[in-house]
This record gives C-alpha cells, structure tokens and sequence, in this order.
C-alpha cells in the first residue's frame, strides 16, 4: 500500500508530499493542508487530485503559482488541463501545467476587470491546429460550466497554441511563431494578388495547409524534387504568382532562417494560380 507524507504546505488546499510509489508529488484537495505538519501522513482517500512533476524547473515554477490561484479557480484549471490531457492521444509535455495554469490566471483577471485582449492570429490558429482549437472550444466551456465565467472567442486560439505546445513538446514562442507567420504569408498573398480570401472557405484552408507543410519541410530540411521544364513554364505563363511565390519564401526564410529550396516556388506557383484563377 503507498504511504504519502507531506514535504510543505502551499495552502488549505494544496501540499507537496513524498510518495512511496512516485516520489515528490503535488496533491490538490479540500481542506488537505489545513493544520497539517510536516512529516505528517497523508490518507490516501482525501486526495482528489495528484501530480507528479518529474522535471524540477516546471514542479518549482508550479509550486510557486499555486498559492495565487484561488481554490475554486486551481479546481476549474486542473479539470481543464484533465480534459486536454484525455483528449490528446500522445503525452503532454509537463510544461502546460505551468505555462496554461499562469495563462488562464491573468485571462479570468483581465476578464472579470471587463479587459479584453484581441487574438490577431485567430484564424490561422484554428485553421493550423482544428483538433487543439476543439479541444480548447471544451476547455471555454468547462469555465463557463464551473465558475460561470465566459472566456472570449479569441482565448481558444491561445489555449489551443499552448495544447499545440504541450503535445509537440515545442516551444510557445516557436508554435506562437507560424501562427504569425501564416497571417503575414496569407496577407502577403491578399494584397498581392488584390483578392480577399474568405476565412472559412476550402480555398483559405488549403492555403494554409500548403503553407504550412512549406514551413514544416524547411524547418526539418526536407528537400522536394524541381521539376526544371515546369519551372520555366510557370515563370512565363504566371509571373506575377512565380513573383509572388519568391516574396512568401523571402519571409520564410527570413523568419525561419534557415534556407528554403528552389523548388518550393513551383508548386507555391501552381497553388497560388489555382486560388487566383478562382476570383478572376
């Protein structure tokens, strides 16, 4: 049987124990450290929630927002990262803990001093990353459910880069970043081609998707074939889209830093035609 007993008290709440079976822990539940001591044992029946940190930067960084949440807001936190958590197939990284945890804190503050914080990147994140943005669309919900507080729209976008995150074990900034670079990509292409893309539409999503795996590919260094008699006849059948298609390399590259293969300005070309072709 595993014997569980406390390290510290955070709060009524919250304390750090040492567990037989996975060492240091965090334990969550109602009125657990209230008059506890250290060294004291721990019935296993009063814990509700339990997590073990294997990495000590994320287990110390968590450990120190806790005493800052309120319990019924750290309740509603901890059943949203349950239910990202049940609904991803692969692990999550720890760092969701600590990074959605501190995100979701400031949100409900700003929120309820009637602040709102625009998402620029709203669409391109829901297009690049639709099952995190569902799972997200749960997460709205579940502070809606529990602590009647209604999140706004853009605040899934935010929430589904930081599953994204989580489930790629990548960096927010990184995942943050093609999420910018994607809007700037698809404005680039709007004004150059003097169209305006519907957002919801096929056309719009299979942009993205093309410019995504443009992305990918550059970023992990895959090289694609060039087909060199198509290049020439690209080049002088649609110049303005073989033009176009150098600038959005331009910006990946510049972004990326990393080189980007000739050959993806072809089949950007042809991609870029097909949608030009559609509003002429």
């Amino acid at each position: 049987m595993s014997v569980i007993n406390i390290s510290k008290v955070l709060n009524n709440n919250v304390v750090i124990a040492d567990h037989s079976d996975y060492g240091e822990v965090v334990i969550i539940g109602k009125g657990i450290g209230f008059n506890r001591k250290q060294k004291e044992e721990l019935n296993a029946e009063s814990v509700e929630k339990l997590f073990v940190l294997k990495n000590e930067k994320v287990q110390t960084n968590y450990i120190k927002i806790l005493p800052y949440l309120e319990d019924n807001l750290q309740k509603v936190i901890i059943t949203a990262i349950e239910l990202i958590k049940s609904r991803t197939v692969t692990s999550l990284n720890e760092h969701i803990h600590v990074a959605l945890t501190d995100h979701l804190m400031y949100t409900v503050a700003r929120v309820s001093q009637g602040m709102e914080v625009r998402n620029p990147f709203l669409i391109e994140t829901k297009t690049l990353y639709p099952n995190e943005y569902d799972i997200a669309l749960e997460v709205i919900d579940i502070f809606k459910k529990e602590c009647n507080i209604q999140l706004p729209e853009g605040e899934a976008g935010f929430i589904a880069l930081h599953i994204h995150s989580a489930i790629t074990n990548k960096d927010l900034s990184e995942v943050n970043q093609h999420s910018q670079l994607m809007t700037k990509l698809v404005h680039l292409v709007e004004n150059q081609l003097k169209i305006e893309i519907d957002k919801q539409s096929i056309d719009y999503m299979r942009l993205v998707r093309h410019l995504r795996f443009v992305i990918e590919r550059v970023k992990s260094g895959e090289k694609v074939e060039e087909p060199e008699k198509i290049t020439a006849l690209l080049k002088e059948e649609y110049p303005l889209c073989y033009n176009l298609s150098w600038k959005l390399i331009k910006v990946i590259q510049q972004t990326l830093k990393k080189p980007v293969f000739d050959a993806e300005a072809v089949y950007i070309t042809m991609h870029l035609q097909r949608l030009q072709k559609k509003f002429k």
